[in-house]
C-alpha cells in the first residue's frame, strides 16, 4: 500500500475504534512507521497531529450523540473523558458552544471517516472535518459591495479580483481604522442570486459597533438570522491557501450536501469569516458558514 491508503486505513481505524484507548504509538505500529515518522507523515497529510485529529473526531462522535437524550457525563465518559467538567471545556473550544446548547443543533448521522483520495481530488490540502452547528442572529456588515454573475462563471474571477483591488488600494486599511468597527474579522458574503438573470451581491465587510454612525461611502447589509454548518479548512500555508478554501467549497456542493440530509436555506446568504487564523504565513484557517434547513 502507498502512504495515502495507509493513512486512510487508520482514519478509518480510529472511527471503528473511536471508543477505546488509542495512542499515537498504537496507531504507528497498525501502520508500520516509527512514531516519529508516523507523526510526521500524519500532520504533513491531514494538517492535524496524530492525537489531535483522534480528540477531535471523539468530539463529533460525541456531539452526533447529543440528540440521543443520554447524560452528557455518560456520553462524556464514553469517549474517553473522565469528568463533565473536562469534556465541557473541550467540547466549547471546539464547538464554540457547551454542550447543553449544542444538544438543539446535533447532528444525528454517524461521522463517515475522512476520504484523504477525495480531499486531494478537491485540493484541499488536509482532513476536512465534520462541520459544527450553529445558530446565528441577524449581522450587520459594513464594507464594500460588487455585483457579479455566476453565468459563465464570471464570479470566479470577479471576486478574486475584487478581494485583490480591496487589499491593495487602501480600502483595507481605511476601513479597519475606522472607529466604529466592533471586531476586525473580515466576512466575504455572497447574497442570495436573482433566478433570471443569476446576478448575486458579494460584500466584503466587518461587523461595525452597535448604533455607530457608519459613513456614506461604505456599503451597509445584514446577514439573516440562520443556521449554518460551518466548514474549518485544514491548517495550510500562504501558497495553498485560496486553492483549499475553493476546494472545501467543491466538496461541500458536491459531497456533503448529498450525503447530510439538509439542504440550503432559502433566502439566506453564506459568508467566509477570516479571522486571527489567517494572518499567518503558515497554519492558516477560514470558517465558512453555508446557512442549512433539513430535508423535508
Amino acid at each position: 500500500m502507498d502512504t495515502t491508503e495507509i493513512l486512510q486505513d487508520i482514519l478509518e481505524y480510529v472511527d471503528e475504534h473511536i471508543t477505546d484507548t488509542l495512542s499515537a504509538e498504537q496507531l504507528a505500529a497498525r501502520a508500520g512507521f516509527s512514531i516519529w515518522h508516523f507523526c510526521r507523515v500524519f500532520q504533513w497529510s491531514t494538517g492535524y497531529s496524530v492525537m489531535g485529529y483522534v480528540r477531535n473526531r471523539r468530539l463529533a462522535f460525541a456531539a452526533c450523540e447529543l440528540h440521543s437524550g443520554q447524560r452528557i457525563l455518560d456520553i462524556a465518559l464514553k469517549y474517553g473523558f473522565e469528568t463533565h467538567s473536562g469534556f465541557s471545556k473541550a467540547f466549547r473550544r471546539y464547538f464554540g458552544y457547551s454542550p447543553e446548547v449544542y444538544r438543539r443543533h446535533a447532528y444525528c448521522g454517524r461521522p463517515v471517516p475522512p476520504s484523504l483520495p477525495r480531499m486531494k481530488k478537491y485540493l484541499i490540502g488536509g482532513i476536512l472535518l465534520e462541520p459544527k452547528f450553529v445558530t446565528l442572529p441577524a449581522i450587520k456588515l459594513a464594507g464594500f459591495a460588487l455585483k457579479t454573475t455566476s453565468v459563465g462563471g464570471e464570479n470566479s474571477k470577479a471576486i478574486p479580483a475584487f478581494w485583490n483591488d480591496y487589499m491593495s488600494d487602501g480600502r483595507m486599511e481605511k476601513l479597519h481604522s475606522e472607529n466604529f468597527v466592533k471586531q476586525h474579522d473580515e466576512y466575504g458574503a455572497c447574497f442570495p442570486e436573482n433566478p433570471e438573470t443569476g446576478e448575486f451581491q458579494y460584500v466584503i465587510g466587518v461587523e461595525p459597533k452597535e448604533g455607530a454612525v457608519i459613513p456614506q461611502n461604505y456599503y451597509i447589509c445584514e446577514l439573516p438570522c440562520a443556521t449554518y454548518a460551518v466548514f474549518s479548512t485544514p491548517p495550510c500555508d500562504a501558497a495553498t491557501f485560496v486553492s483549499a478554501i475553493q476546494g472545501v467549497w467543491q466538496y461541500i456542493f458536491n459531497e456533503w450536501f448529498p450525503k447530510s440530509g439538509y439542504e440550503y436555506a432559502p433566502t439566506c446568504a453564506d459568508f467566509e469569516r477570516y479571522d486571527d487564523r489567517c494572518m499567518s504565513e503558515s497554519g492558516k484557517v477560514c470558517d465558512i458558514y453555508i446557512p442549512i434547513v433539513k430535508k423535508p
